[in-house]
């Protein structure tokens, strides 16, 4: 089973070079927070079209970030979750490039989805009309396949080609990716973009009876291999909580935006309906790869009538808030702004989005590692990240500006950082503490929560007020009961570079 520790979410290359630098991270000064990692796509190109989410090879560890034993390394004192990239592979990998010199001939050719794939008969303009997804447009490319122009199904890129779970090439393929990550200490599948793998005529091609087949076909292979799954999906919160009945785990995309919103407009409301009604099997997060999930707290298309936990006044004004925090960086990042973009992203650290400010920050970072579920911290927010808008002039692709690539020295001075050692320390005592083994439990009266962990004699609870952002975390230990972190030892200003000298508790 998954330990319910700490994990940390990153590219191997943008924060540690490689894949055994990742490990010395972990193991140095890092030690002690984090009892897993994700690790970001490490398969050839880890730095391809969509950084790694487009494999030309999904059985291989790209060798500029090491190999399968560095993998095997990094798993003996920790849980390594790895995705399984189900909805595609990259335009470049060989099978389908046998596809597009021999067309049908060849014997992949079952594999990829084309137009023709879903509608034999031909598409209405009602059933494209119908078709989700992410981003504008159809989800079709002009290719040449065999020297015949075909429309290759293409859900996200024109450089990532979806395929077709119906078919028997495509388990073949699946079954060597869980086989080779398996075998390389993996011990958690994270299912990348599974919602988009049931397409259907008739339907709108995203979360189908198919999907549900497809998911539990897959938790099964990764089950008896001593795998668990972790299923990313993105829509109305109501889904999630289903989703959770059957799988491992679900990501709890609601809990950023619900504690933006409670920070921002000082209003624990939402995030109290929530707690009362989330999921336990989940994995909490702020930030990650991606944007800050919009769609997850809102109505949505694919459960018309059903309203979601923030009304859509609510939302407007919590995506202005952001982009007036960032200082309008959030608002240059998303949308249509910037291409390779998602509807229901905004684009910004989650550092940004909270103005720089310290303790806001940190009571944010408290609230993710109270919440039950698996707490994932992404790189650029363990080290309290600001947007990298040259990154983003540099690729014009709007995620970029929280994917920052990190020099040792500038990892270096964040970890001096006030901000960033009151997480670790925070992260320590999640990690650590037994009380976090036993029950949760909590209570909101107007702008003031407390949130508490107790098994037996063990308990760490936190106390806030989003009046203010003050809080203090106070945790049982030998000499009873302590002050672990507050709001008045960090101050209320941000920290900017931050100063080595402050003191954090």
């Amino acid at each position: 089973m998954t330990h319910h520790g700490p994990q940390l979410i990153t590219y191997a290359d943008r924060l540690a070079g490689d894949i055994a630098g990742l490990r010395e991270l972990l193991d140095g000064p890092l030690a002690g927070a984090f009892t897993g990692v994700h690790v970001l796509p490490f398969y050839p190109p880890y730095d391809g079209a969509d950084a790694g989410f487009d494999p030309r090879d999904h059985t291989e560890v790209d060798p500029r970030l090491g190999t399968w034993d560095d993998v095997r390394a990094l798993a003996q004192d920790r849980t390594v979750m790895a995705d399984v990239i189900v909805n595609h592979v990259s335009a470049e990998s060989d099978r389908f490039l046998d596809v597009r010199e021999h067309g049908d001939a060849s014997p992949h050719a079952p594999m990829f989805l084309t137009l023709g794939s879903v509608f034999p008969d031909g598409a209405t303009e009602e059933d494209l009309a119908r078709i989700y997804r992410p981003r504008p447009g159809l989800p079709f490319t002009v290719m040449s396949l065999g020297g015949r122009r075909r429309l290759v199904w293409t859900t996200f890129t024109p450089d990532q080609v979806d395929i077709d779970l119906r078919t028997p090439q495509a388990w073949e393929y699946l079954d060597s990716v869980v086989d080779a990550l398996t075998g390389g200490g993996v011990t958690v599948l994270r299912l990348d973009a599974v919602g988009y793998t049931g397409k259907e005529a008739g339907t709108d091609c995203f979360m189908t009876p198919a999907t549900d087949a497809y998911t539990a076909r897959i938790v099964e292979r990764a089950h008896a291999r001593g795998a668990q799954v972790l299923v990313e999906v993105h829509g109305h919160y109501l889904q999630q909580v289903e989703i959770a009945r059957k799988v491992d785990l679900v990501y709890d995309f609601a809990l950023p935006p619900l504690v933006l919103h409670a920070l921002t407009a000082a209003d624990l409301g939402p995030l109290d309906r929530w707690l009362r009604i989330r999921p336990t099997n989940a994995v909490t997060v702020l930030d990650t790869h991606d944007g800050i999930g919009i769609v997850d707290v809102g109505t949505s298309d694919l459960l018309p009538g059903e309203p979601g936990l923030l009304g859509a006044d609510e939302i407007d004004a919590l995506v202005e808030r952001i982009h007036v925090a960032s200082d309008g960086a959030s608002r240059l990042a998303t949308g249509a702004a910037a291409s390779n973009l998602d509807l229901y992203q905004v684009n910004c650290t989650f550092y940004d989005a909270l103005a720089r400010d310290d303790r806001s920050y940190l009571l944010a970072r408290l609230l993710q590692l109270f919440v039950p579920g698996v707490p994932q911290v992404y790189y650029v927010g363990l080290l309290a990240g600001t947007n990298d808008m040259e990154r983003l002039a540099r690729t014009g692709v709007g995620r970029d500006v929280n994917r920052h690539h990190y020099t040792p020295a500038e990892v270096d001075a964040a970890l001096r950082r006030p901000v960033v050692r009151a997480q670790l320390e925070a992260l320590r005592l999640r990690a650590s503490h037994r009380a976090f083994e036993g029950t949760f439990s909590h209570s909101v009266s107007g702008t003031r929560a407390t949130l508490r962990w107790a098994c037996d004699d063990a308990v760490a609870s936190l106390v806030l007020d989003v009046a203010d952002c003050s809080f203090e975390v106070r945790a049982t230990s030998g000499e009873g009961t302590r002050a672990v972190l507050s709001s008045a030892a960090l101050g209320g200003v941000a920290d900017g570079a931050g100063s080595a000298e402050e003191g954090v508790s």
